[in-house]
């Protein structure tokens, strides 16, 4: 349909004006001269009637390259009409894919938000699990505290060793200056004191069959002390192990807290790294349990030893009265 003004006369003057110029009448041109307006179809019909109803200065024969210029203008209009009507086909295929595209775009939006979504779950998640290991930690180190006290009950039990020792060896000191009395009062008064002499050189050597027995005892519960030192040492070797991994895993968290900006192509990764996070917590505590279970064990073998200790510490006091009093026996004797 022609736009408003668009008529035949005025098709007319422009086609008119310009074969005045000398210029072919095509359907652009004419558009072109009226000014860009009007619908191209509505110039084509208004020139094919224009061109039935003009009459022809050579109506009897005209030249063929008139004809053929005739035909080609024909051909080139029509063709011009089709490209138009492909042109408004493409158009309205543009604007169904538009809008195929605007729908596609909100979903990816939606799904972008979802994802968004889900990284700040994970995100909460991972701080979580960032407090666990921080109360592992503070555990690990409450055992390193406990493992200090230990190793100074050790030294401890050590130095109380090496002062049982001594006294050992001054009561072996006792022993020897008893004996050489002894014999030294047995050849003073050999006819008459030498049954009571006899009888007390069998004290005297069971005497040296107790402390023989005690000796080996003390060396057991020496042998006894280094393994337990030796299993503390351990332990702490596997403490400082645990505290490493704690530390590469603190430095994995702290990566994984960098990658979440492109959690979109990351979220399967973060979700598997969170479930093997778990498992080695786990296994830290785990470990952390049968720690303390290695130190109440070994706390109750201190316990042991020291009570054993203390019997023996007895015995030594009962043998050493008994010496005395042997000695008072034989001083008393000397004096008979």
């Amino acid at each position: 349909m022609a736009r408003g003004g668009i008529n035949r006369a005025v098709v007319q003057q422009a086609r008119q004006a310009l074969i005045a110029r000398g210029e072919h009448p095509s359907i652009d041109a004419i558009r072109i001269e009226l000014g860009n307006t009007g619908s191209k179809t509505t110039i084509h019909r208004y020139l094919k009637e224009l061109e039935a109803l003009a009459p022809s200065p050579q109506a009897q024969g005209p030249a063929l390259s008139e004809q053929l210029g005739a035909l080609v203008q024909q051909l080139a209009e029509q063709l011009e009409v089709e490209a138009q009507a492909e042109l408004h086909a493409a158009q309205s295929a543009f604007a169904e894919q538009r809008q195929q595209l605007e729908t596609q775009l909100q979903v990816a939006q939606q799904a972008l938000a979802a994802a968004h979504q889900q990284a700040e779950v994970q995100a909460s998640a991972l701080a979580a699990e960032s407090e666990r290991l921080q109360a592992t930690t503070a555990s690990l180190q409450a055992e390193q505290l406990r493992n200090a006290s230990l190793n100074q009950s050790l030294g401890e039990l050590q130095v109380r060793l090496t002062d049982k020792d001594e006294h050992l060896r001054s009561l072996e000191e006792k022993h020897r200056h008893a004996r050489d009395a002894l014999e030294h009062y047995r050849a003073a008064s050999r006819e008459q004191r030498e049954q009571e002499q006899r009888r007390h050189e069998g004290q005297v050597q069971q005497l040296q069959v107790e402390l023989r027995q005690l000796q080996q005892s003390l060396v057991v519960r020496q042998d006894e002390l280094t393994r337990l030192h030796r299993d503390n040492e351990r332990a702490q070797g596997e403490q400082r192990h645990a505290l490493a991994q704690l530390a590469l895993r603190d430095e994995l968290l702290e990566q994984r807290d960098a990658q979440i900006e492109g959690l979109r192509s990351m979220l399967a990764q973060v979700q598997g790294a969170s479930d093997e996070l778990r498992r080695h917590t786990a296994q830290q505590a785990q470990r952390l349990e049968q720690r303390q279970s290695l130190c109440t064990e070994q706390a109750r073998q201190l316990e042991r030893l020291q009570n054993e200790l203390t019997q023996q510490h007895n015995a030594l006091r009962e043998s050493r009265e008994e010496c005395a009093q042997l000695r008072a026996r034989g001083e008393q004797r000397a004096e008979e």
